[in-house]
């Protein structure tokens, strides 16, 4: 990686430039499009996408109100506003269903849905696709969190309209700071996301719309490259991590029963493990004891988007969200990245276990 950056700085082509196309043709391939173009950020590149998608002022767009702040923030940013609908309760993804009764009782014209794969595990496209088909409008995956996961004949990008990608430094392909990718098979699409990625640019100081300034730079390009090899060992590396895990807490009687302290995640083919989520008992004084111990854990995510104050003005909630409600007070995200060793996950699963025995 560092041999990549020289060979950049060397260039001195530090933004778009061959490093950014190689590096967007190696994604392409990866990820099976016909395209992939480097933005500025995630939340770039789902802007970006959107504006592509002509979402109009004040149309609506169907998501989940369970994930990071950015899948709505980035709908009312072009002028539209977020519906959420509740979420699947075992894979906290967004539920068909929910989706099918939100747009029957929306409060105006709905533009399309916008699924996130949280965690890194798919959401049901097939049967999104379907309901999407049924009413007339698109589908875009925020696919921030999901890299590299497949199942069978799905994967990323696939059946849908676009996905959006992150290469923040946490994710499973991570840069060296900030950096989004758009994914798609749509030669328009594509081409309106190139020219407003760049200002709007057609051709030298010539611009066709507004856009903005978000380039994937050659530094962050050449450093995602030089990484992207070893992102399926990577994603092999948390799937094996997450059947430890599983295997561990069972073991200890602490889930796989009726009445068990813990609910574990599915151990779905192609789930990529950007977190590793459980349900749990008694959520906070569970993670105080393990800060105790000095075992890391987190929350994504503690208020549901619906909650949001920022976004009250904008958002649309067609009654209740008790899924999405209940998650937010019960997950926590257990240690998990390629380097954990083996030891640790006992570690982890003991200490959970040694909470619960006390409690």
């Amino acid at each position: 990686m560092r041999a990549a950056l020289a060979a950049v700085v060397d260039t001195q082509q530090l933004v778009l430039g061959p490093a950014v196309q190689a590096f967007e043709r190696a994604m392409a391939s990866y990820c099976e499009v016909r395209h992939a173009i480097g933005v500025g950020s995630g939340t770039d590149a789902l802007v970006l996408a959107l504006a592509a998608l002509d979402v109009r002022p004040g149309d609506l767009v169907v998501t989940t109100p369970f994930t990071f702040f950015a899948t709505a923030s980035a709908i009312v940013r072009v002028g539209a506003r977020p519906l959420f609908a509740d979420v699947d309760e075992a894979s906290f993804n967004l539920d068909p269903e929910a989706v099918r009764t939100a747009i029957a009782g929306a409060p105006g014209r709905v533009a399309g849905i916008l699924p996130v794969h949280l965690y890194g595990r798919l959401a049901p496209m097939a049967e999104l696709a379907a309901v999407a088909r049924q009413h007339g409008v698109w589908l875009l995956e925020d696919a921030a969190q999901a890299i590299g996961a497949r199942h069978e004949t799905a994967r990323v990008g696939a059946g849908s309209r676009a996905a959006c990608l992150s290469f923040y430094p946490t994710k499973n392909l991570g840069g060296l700071g900030d950096g989004g990718m758009v994914l798609t098979d749509d030669d328009a699409l594509a081409a309106a996301v190139r020219r407003d990625r760049h200002q709007g640019q057609v051709a030298a100081y010539q611009h066709e719309t507004i856009g903005l300034c978000s380039r994937l730079d050659a530094l962050q390009a050449a450093a995602l490259a030089a990484k992207l090899p070893a992102l399926d060992g990577w994603n092999a590396r948390r799937r094996a991590i997450a059947a430890g895990y599983d295997a561990a807490l069972r073991a200890r009687g602490l889930a796989g029963m009726p009445g068990a302290a813990l609910i574990l995640p599915e151990l779905t083919p192609g789930h990529v493990f950007h977190q590793y989520v459980v349900r749990a008992t008694a959520r906070d004084a569970l993670a105080a004891a393990l800060a105790a111990e000095g075992v890391g854990s987190a929350v994504y995510y503690p208020t549901p988007l619906h909650r949001q104050g920022a976004l009250q003005p904008y958002a649309v909630t067609l009654g209740d969200l008790p899924r999405a409600e209940r998650a937010a007070r019960e997950v926590l995200a257990l240690p998990i990245y390629p380097q954990l060793p083996d030891a640790s996950v006992e570690h982890v699963a003991d200490a959970i276990a040694r909470f619960y025995r006390g409690a």
